[in-house]
């Protein structure tokens, strides 16, 4: 979903100010510890400068028809305005002049100001999301209304198709096709992209279907949703807007909660563009020994199936020969994994500088970029190719009712020292057992299996 422009300015204005704290702790971090009032002092001394400078200058107007040139020139007079009493106050605080490192300060303020404004006009430039994909059972009335209500509420949805009760006809248009009968209801979720399947019928003639169907989405942890009541009503309200807003009430196969997955994807996102600050240095020398030991990119991009079976570019570093994906047919034979995934110890197909960035997982650092773009997450169950999740049973399906990451229970239980059945049993736990402090936990137990690259081949 796309942001308003007062929501991209705020939150450039909140990012800057967490930057200028940020700088005024490092500028009094000595190996004593941290001065703390002269750190808070300065931090909110250089944020009423900042803030009263932006609502001045209109730094954060994005209407404001400047150009890139004319934000880059005006940044950097907001950062002299800013840096320049800081300094002066050196010469009448003495205490001041002793705790705070200005080096420092200059160093960390810029670096951060300019890595936030990279991030944010990425963010904002980048393609809208698409969609979300609906799919009604039911082609009469409700489910020709129903269809009609989505297509007009104008949020990023739209009706994939519909399937065809016992007994129906559609008398008139509807929105979009019909995919077949609600008994194909599991062939289509397995060839088509859904988010969510409005269950549109009447709960005395179908009910054996509509049973039927919330067994099928609750085995491919597809959310569903039922009527409220059999009766449309066109004035009175419920007393809680939000439980039924559309008339239907949803259910979700998942442990729903808002608030911790909302802090879950802040924190993806933080901790993802960290990580691709600091670990840059890494990063640039995998790049330059890559290109130097082996023809062909640098990346491997690989189409992964991610959350309710929406394809996705992963990004890798680059650790097979380039006719990788071409010689897996031949070595078939070799697999040392149970079910649809292949796996080997000693695969010929890895280069010298890949075996040594597999073991350690450090071909995996790009799906940092893939955590940005909002197509995985840090912790969730990895995300399997197509050819994976064509041979899946319908209960494996329902790994994919959440986002895909970099390291789930699998990476911490043997990684490749497991068989398929565990390991998907293993991801249903996790999703069954989600919470934010889980995913923590996951993490701090991921850093010593890297350092040591068990269970890595």
């Amino acid at each position: 979903m796309s942001l308003s422009a007062r929501t991209w300015q705020n939150i450039n204005l909140l990012g800057d100010c967490l930057v200028l704290l940020l700088a005024s702790v490092a500028a009094t971090l000595f190996p004593g510890g941290i001065h703390w009032l002269v750190a808070l002092g300065m931090g909110f001394g250089a944020m009423t400068v900042w803030v009263v400078g932006s609502r001045v200058l209109r730094h954060y107007d994005i209407g404001n028809g400047r150009g890139i040139a004319g934000d880059v020139a005006l940044t950097l007079v907001l950062l002299f305005a800013t840096v320049v009493p800081m300094f002066a106050l050196r010469w009448f605080v003495p205490r001041y002049a002793e705790a705070a490192n200005m080096f420092r300060f200059v160093t960390v303020f810029v670096l951060a100001v300019v890595w936030l404004r990279l991030l944010t006009s990425w963010l904002k430039t980048r393609p809208p999301e698409p969609p979300e994909e609906i799919l009604v059972v039911g082609v009469g009335p409700l489910g020709r209304h129903t269809g009609l209500e989505i297509a007009a509420a104008k949020k990023n949805r739209r009706v994939t198709g519909y399937l065809q009760l016992a007994g129906e006809q559609s008398k008139k248009r509807l929105p979009a096709g019909i995919l077949g009968t609600a008994d194909a209801l599991e062939s289509v979720l397995k060839t088509h992209v859904v988010h969510e399947v409005y269950l549109a019928g009447d709960d005395e003639k179908h009910h054996a279907q509509i049973q039927e169907a919330i067994r099928v989405c609750e085995r491919f942890g597809i959310p569903f949703a039922l009527p409220a009541n059999r009766f449309r009503i066109a004035r009175a309200e419920p007393r809680d807007r939000a439980a039924m807003s559309d008339g239907y009430v949803h259910y979700v196969s998942y442990r729903h909660k808002p608030l911790q997955l909302a802090l879950k994807r802040i924190f993806d996102i933080v901790a993802s563009g960290a990580a691709l600050v600091l670990l840059s240095p890494i990063l640039i020398g995998v790049a330059v020994a890559i290109k130097l030991t082996s023809d062909g990119p640098i990346f491997f991009r690989q189409p992964r199936v991610g959350r309710y079976g929406r394809t996705f570019d992963m990004l890798k570093f680059r650790s097979m020969v380039v006719n990788a994906e071409e010689l897996k047919a031949k070595l078939m034979a070799q697999n040392e994994q149970t079910g649809p995934v292949f796996k080997m110890k000693h695969d010929p197909r890895v280069t010298a500088i890949g075996r040594f960035i597999r073991k350690y997982s450090i071909d995996e650092l790009p799906q940092f970029l893939n955590v940005l773009r909002g197509e995985m997450t840090i912790v969730g169950p990895r995300p399997p190719v197509p050819n994976e999740v064509a041979q899946y049973e319908a209960w494996q399906r329902r790994r994919l009712s959440v986002r895909p990451g970099i390291t789930c229970v699998w990476q911490v239980s043997g990684r490749n020292e497991i068989g398929f059945e565990q390991w998907m049993y293993l991801d249903m736990q996790y999703i069954d057992n989600w919470s934010l402090s889980q995913d923590f936990q996951l993490i701090f137990k991921t850093v010593p299996v890297v350092l040591f690259g068990k269970g890595a081949s």
